[in-house]
């Protein structure tokens, strides 16, 4: 387990979520020791008490979505599996601080306060304090390091601001102004659970989720498997055909290179470097080695850093290059960006199988040029992984002549492969290491064809009573110019030829493919042909499957674990009707504002939003349960209850609202350098927000949505059903009664 770029962001995405119990048990027991009316500790040990089960099953719900995460298969699953460990730990910790720190800091530091505050002195207390933070400044100011200097002086005007401005005016908030919302907020239920307007409650949320798939499907905001931002890196690659030499693949290189840097203008600011490879570390492939191949290029264009682009987009020029490198004869150029996430294939990749290589080699060509043909927008161009013109020299062995001397194929074969590629004859070996010596012919020989026809073959003559002679290559053998495919790829035994490319700028990936798809159905092959969509669209409807099934099994577990809480059946399916509707403010949210939907991160937040809406649901539920074993009447039991719990259930939300901001907006601060500068390079976006934007902005919407559910959909849900099961329950007696005097009547 390592501290990685996914670690640190899933802290930063649980910062507003583990803060929750904490809250929960903070302001009940704030609630219980009523200003000083019940004794600290006695009121924390019965506030954890009350909310134990709580809060403990609304972690545990929480901690359920993102338990089958951790089983994520694939490489899309080893670059998130930190995400659900790096939470499930996390939350866990705030369950011990809830239940073990919490009730201690309250008993410690929960004293009465006067509300009637009037004109606030500069105590004594106020002014020892403000020595120590100046003694404690001035030993920073000395030793040079002003930034904590600054930071300690901040600290206290912070303190200073809470004592004579914000105590006061928080004091009046609790005391008047909340307390009106809440008799606001009571007034509302009580309307809201009066007559038939619980079932038109209702009725109004399916509208609205109906409304909200409507709304979707009319604006069709754009799906796309992993989000995406402005590249820090332009990759131009370069691919000659296989055989041509170095220096040619270099000329070719060059030309690319200057219309790249026509491209980017002399002076660019927001360039930092532009930089050209050949041969070696010019591959498209990150993963196929360091190995030189002389027929590849590549022209890299790396960017400035975010902060300093001065609100300039790099996108633009991912498509400018690609329009000036057009045109260049006799090579294959595609133009990309580094990967934002895991590495996942092309954006269009089509899988093209067969038994019969001539059948398969002759329905990719044709499949190409049908699709060539149709010059389907988005398509950057597409290339064939497919190579029939490798140049290969064939030595062919004159075996009437080899047999003569007494020379077999297995030798020649060995004196090829040592002159070319070598052999360990022995091993040097010094006070520390040992290191192999190896025979081969000097590389401007090995280059030289002549050189190798001539090189000697040493056998034993047995005809000459087995005297060691050397007859040269060239006596026994003579070579072949031809041309051979440079591999073929195999997948379940199938050989397979693969047309990828990327998908241009200001295109979606997934419209581009279904519409190539729509023109594959017309496209006529053979039978024993198989074509099929890859690359990432492949692991987009592997990561979708693997999403769902890990969905059903999150409900699964959240449900187990509220039946065991509730003893019901009725009041989970309460609860878990949250998730559903919550899904309004995410479909409408991603609508209205035309967002692109991440099939994974969008995935996990709809996820993690489930765990959270439904712990709020908890928290109301169980404590109207509470109040009903106490004797208080139905209606009023949810009306206190729901009064009651909407502080903590506000609370926990908009700290896991406010918590997921900055994340989804991309705010960026330097704390350093406000202290040390006064200048704190405030700026919003970057990289940051391309890739964890979706989750947080689907967790933001549900959240806003799933609160209103939580205050307004559960009390109503809660009267309806038990409502119904009163009726049920009197129906079934009154059965039994009359079951019972038909028989007495009887005997």
């Amino acid at each position: 387990f390592t501290l990685n770029l996914m670690t640190l962001f899933s802290f930063l995405l649980a910062l507003g979520i583990v803060v929750d119990d904490a809250i929960v048990v903070i302001e009940n027991t704030h609630r219980v020791f009523d200003n000083g009316k019940v004794p600290i500790r006695k009121a924390a040990k019965i506030a954890a008490g009350e909310v134990f089960l709580p809060v403990f099953s609304g972690t545990m719900v929480v901690l359920a979505p993102f338990v089958p995460l951790a089983f994520w298969p694939g490489t899309i699953g080893e670059f998130m599996f930190f995400l659900p460990i790096t939470l499930i730990i996390a939350l866990l910790a705030s369950l011990v601080v809830a239940y073990i720190m919490n009730p201690v800091f309250a008993a410690d530091f929960m004293k009465p306060h006067d509300h009637d505050h009037g004109r606030v002195k500069m105590t004594r207390g106020y002014k020892i304090t403000a020595v120590i933070f100046a003694a404690i400044a001035l030993v920073w100011y000395v030793t040079g390091i002003a930034g904590l200097g600054n930071f300690t002086l901040f600290i206290f005007a912070l303190y200073s601001l809470h004592k004579f401005v914000l105590e006061e005016v928080i004091s009046n908030f609790q005391t008047k102004g909340w307390p009106r919302v809440q008799d606001g907020y009571k007034k509302l239920i009580q309307w809201c659970l009066a007559g038939w307007r619980p079932a038109g409650v209702i009725a109004a949320v399916v509208g609205l989720f109906i409304f909200s798939i409507v709304f979707t499907m009319i604006r069709k905001p754009p799906v796309g498997f992993f989000p995406k931002g402005d590249p820090n890196f332009i990759y131009t690659y370069i691919r000659m055909p296989i055989g041509t030499d170095q220096i040619v693949t270099d000329s070719i290189t060059q030309i690319v290179e200057r219309r790249v840097i026509n491209v980017m203008g002399k002076d660019n600011p927001i360039v930092e470097s532009i930089i050209s490879n050949v041969a070696v570390g010019a591959a498209e492939d990150q993963f196929s080695g360091s190995n030189a191949q002389p027929h590849l290029g590549k022209v890299s264009v790396a960017f400035v850093n975010f902060a300093d682009r001065d609100g300039q987009s790099t996108r633009v020029y991912l498509d400018k290059v690609r329009e000036a490198v057009k045109g260049v004869k006799g090579a294959e150029i595609s133009v990309d960006q580094e990967a934002g996430g895991p590495p996942t294939g092309k954006p269009i990749s089509i899988e093209i199988a067969a038994d019969n290589f001539d059948v398969l080699v002759r329905t990719a060509n044709r499949a190409k040029r049908y699709l060539d043909s149709l010059q389907i927008e988005g398509v950057e161009e597409l290339k064939s992984d497919f190579q029939s013109n490798k140049p290969e020299i064939v030595i062919n062995i004159d075996r009437e002549k080899a047999n003569r001397e007494g020379i077999s194929t297995g030798q020649i074969g060995t004196v090829l492969r040592t002159a070319i590629f070598g052999r360990e004859i022995s091993r040097f070996r010094d006070a520390n290491d040992d290191y192999p010596i190896e025979l081969r012919i000097k590389a401007s020989q090995r280059n030289d064809i002549n050189t190798l026809m001539n090189i000697p073959v040493t056998f034993r003559d047995m005809t000459m009573g087995g005297a060691v002679r050397q007859v040269p290559l060239a006596s026994i053998a003579k070579i072949e110019y031809s041309n051979s495919y440079a591999g073929i790829r195999r997948i379940d035994q199938k050989r397979v030829i693969t047309l990828s490319s990327n998908v241009l700028g200001g295109f979606n990936d997934n419209e581009v493919v279904a519409d190539i798809k729509g023109h594959l159905r017309s496209f006529a092959y053979p039978d024993e042909v198989e074509i099929k969509m890859t690359g990432a669209q492949e692991q987009q409807a592997e990561t979708s499957a693997f999403l769902g099934v890990a969905g059903m099994v999150a409900l699964g577990l959240i449900f187990m674990i509220l039946v065991l809480q509730f003893n019901s059946i009725s009041k989970p399916l309460i609860i878990l009707s949250e998730i559903l509707f919550s899904i309004i403010g995410v479909l409408i949210g991603f609508s209205l504002f035309k967002m692109e939907i991440s099939i994974v991160m969008s995935g996990v937040g709809i996820m993690a939003l489930a765990g959270i809406v439904v712990r709020n649901g908890i928290l109301l539920v169980e404590f109207t349960d509470l109040l009903i074993e106490q004797g208080v009447e139905l209606k009023e039991a949810i009306v206190e209850a729901a009064k009651t719990r909407m502080t903590p259930v506000l609370l926990t939300a908009m700290a896991a609202t406010l918590g997921l901001i900055p994340l989804a907006v991309g705010f960026n601060i330097d704390f350093v350098t406000l202290f040390t500068e006064f200048n704190p390079h405030i700026f919003f976006g970057g990289d940051n927000v391309a890739f964890w934007g979706p989750l947080s902005w689907t967790m933001i919407f549900g959240l806003i949505f799933g609160t209103f559910l939580t205050l307004f959909l559960v009390p109503v849900m809660y009267l309806i059903t038990a409502q119904i099961k009163a009726r049920v329950f009197k129906a079934r007696i009154s059965t039994e009664t009359a079951d019972s005097e038909g028989s007495v009547a009887l005997n």
